[in-house]
């Protein structure tokens, strides 16, 4: 935990305490100058009801931000409950001396900053320490604030939020904390709306949103505080998508886009630059494939396809100094390949480089990639987290681990950004810069938004999510041992079977299941199953998966079509397999329609 406190087990609850009961703050190292973090942070509070007073001896009888600037702690006339250190680690331990001093309740060391020296002095003093965390972000986190991101409050909440004023001081602010997935399906990121009390998250149906006054627009156009400026860049019921969709992965937080290809373009443009290149699993979807391949290069990106489970080929491949990422499904789309997340991590890591691993057709339900060292985390929400077939987009989410100022330069995080007046984001958003930057800057000049009514389909989608995945895998089990048992079938790639090569890395990385997504290879090779498709008459033929249906697809001649004949026989695709997605129908249906397909081949 960054917290040293003696009342409070947990983080969350303990820091949303503080923020409830801490309204007048000293701010240690507060700037003159807009552009800095603690500016940010000092006009963030006072906006939310808190009194903020400046600490700085080079601007001791000036005025900051409308609140007159001391040189020192001793000099503040007035009580102060907290004080925040802008300063560096070095000089903590005497202002927090200071901080006791004056009878403050809490000292609160800005994100990156830790000294134990004055941890320790805080714990003999019998006062609270929070280290290494912001509380702007803090406050905007658990507040419920559906803001410029969709970060994962790890808070959830039947209370409608208090409208710019902390956190209620009522127990624990109103709030719970939960880890169990079937709860943060249906409650993460939706509390009931502030202003109607509608329990239901509104369809926000809007192209803009009106600021309060010219300095509110001037902050929100600064990223001084979140906010929704124009829907291209964020919308109330999306953000609530993705705070839901960070949530279930125990993530920092999510940006939502148009559909799942959109999403790996957000997940890669923050990282990327002309001349760089990506590593990537061989076994992927074909249409994952050509958007590396071929469209990619049009951004003057590169990308080599390896095969991850050689894990020396991986090893070769990241040490080239213009790898960006290692990108990989956690199970393949079609052939069911798992991938070893942990080591594929350790490699990456090692090279300097962040791990970014497509979870669609697993889902946090399967396996939570971000537990075994994935950074970054792409779904297609069209498939399994919607599960309806009925709204298309994607999503990205952050683990907040990777330390983006260290190993490889990725410099759009790292350095001086012209279109947002020189801010560097990893300083001024720390973990927070990716999600950050996503929204402010990917969305704001790409535009793969998502549209509301899809995040709304998704959210409600979602909130079904671990019960239709339990029926899937117990339909996907029966199906395919049908299917292996037939005599006009060669193999089921199906990773339940412990005879497949993948079964013990299911074991590892995924619960509650194999997956309900694979493929199967019929004797009679393509015309045979061309034919099957053809004849089931329960199944769809339809090129998606994750549906409550079931559906059938031959891929060689539709998803994997554009590949030549080597990429298709890397991904594992071949002329006589099919791909299933086993619906939600009685299994003995589904069975009946394969069945009835197969006796025409």
């Amino acid at each position: 935990m960054s917290i040293s406190s003696n009342a409070f087990e947990d983080e969350d609850i303990f820091i949303a305490d503080i923020l409830s009961k801490n309204k007048i703050i000293a701010m240690v190292g507060a700037s003159k100058n807009w552009k800095r973090p603690s500016n940010f942070v000092m006009k963030y509070l006072q906006k939310h009801g808190y009194t903020v007073i400046p600490i700085n001896p080079g601007n001791a009888g000036q005025y900051i931000l409308d609140e007159l600037c001391y040189a020192s702690l001793q000099d503040v006339p007035i009580k102060i409950d907290m004080v925040n250190i802008f300063r560096p680690s070095e000089f903590c331990a005497s202002i927090t001396k200071d901080a006791i001093s004056i009878g403050a309740k809490t000292v609160w060391m800005q994100l990156g900053i830790k000294n134990e020296e004055a941890i320790n002095l805080g714990k003999k003093a019998k006062i609270n320490v929070i280290y290494d965390k912001c509380p702007k972000m803090e406050h905007s986190r658990l507040s419920g604030a559906l803001g410029l991101a969709g970060f994962n409050s790890r808070l959830i909440s039947s209370k409608r939020p208090v409208v710019k004023k902390p956190p209620s001081a009522s127990r624990n602010g109103g709030i719970v904390k939960t880890n169990e997935l079937e709860t943060l399906a249906i409650h993460a990121g939706t509390r009931p709306d502030a202003s109607t009390g509608s329990r239901s998250i509104p369809i926000y149906q809007t192209t803009s949103f009106t600021f309060d006054d010219i300095d509110h627009a001037a902050s929100l156009f600064n990223l001084q505080e979140p906010g929704n400026i124009y829907a291209r860049l964020s919308n109330p019921t999306i953000s609530a998508l993705e705070q839901r969709i960070a949530a279930l992965d125990d993530g920092l937080g999510a940006c939502c886009a148009s559909s799942g290809h959109a999403a790996q373009m957000l997940a890669l443009f923050p990282l990327m630059e002309p001349g760089a290149k990506i590593i990537a699993s061989s076994k992927l979807y074909g249409g994952s494939i050509t958007q590396f391949t071929k469209t990619f290069k049009n951004f003057s990106w590169d990308a080599e396809l390896v095969d991850v489970s050689d894990l020396d080929a991986v090893k070769d491949a990241v040490k080239d100094v213009s790898v960006k990422v290692l990108f990989a499904e956690s199970l393949a789309n079609p052939d069911g390949n798992i991938t070893d997340i942990t080591s594929l991590a350790d490699i990456a890591h090692e090279a300097g480089i962040p791990l970014v691993i497509d979870n669609t057709m697993a889902t946090q339900i399967l396996c939570q990639p971000g537990k075994f060292g994935a950074d970054l985390i792409v779904y297609s929400t069209t498939k399994f987290l919607s599960g309806h077939g009925n709204a298309m987009g994607g999503a990205v989410v952050d683990m907040g681990n990777f330390p983006w100022d260290k190993g490889r330069v990725f410099s759009k995080l790292t350095t001086p950004d012209s279109s947002y007046h020189d801010i560097n984001f990893y300083e001024s958003f720390g973990n927070h810069a990716f999600i950050n930057y996503c929204h402010a800057s990917v969305l704001r000049d790409l535009g793969s938004t998502m549209a509301p009514l899809n995040a709304y389909l998704t959210l409600i989608g979602l909130e079904t999510l671990p019960l239709r995945m339990k029926q899937h895998m117990k339909n996907a089990e029966l199906v395919a041992n049908f299917l292996k048992d037939h005599p006009k079938v060669n193999y089921v790639s199906w990773a339940g079977f412990k005879e497949n090569i993948y079964h013990e890395l299911a074991k590892k990385y995924f619960k509650d299941g194999f997956g309900s997504v694979f493929t199967f290879s019929v004797n009679s090779g393509y015309e045979g199953a061309i034919k099957l498709v053809e004849n089931c008459n329960l199944i769809s033929h339809l090129a998606n998966v994750g549906d409550t249906r079931s559906l059938i697809v031959h891929p060689a001649s539709t998803t994997h079509r554009q590949l030549n004949n080597e990429q298709k026989e890397k991904s594992g695709v071949s002329d006589s397999i099919i791909r299933l997605s086993i619906g939600l129908e009685s299994h003995k249906d589904i069975i009946g329609d394969l069945e009835g397909a197969l006796s025409k081949i």
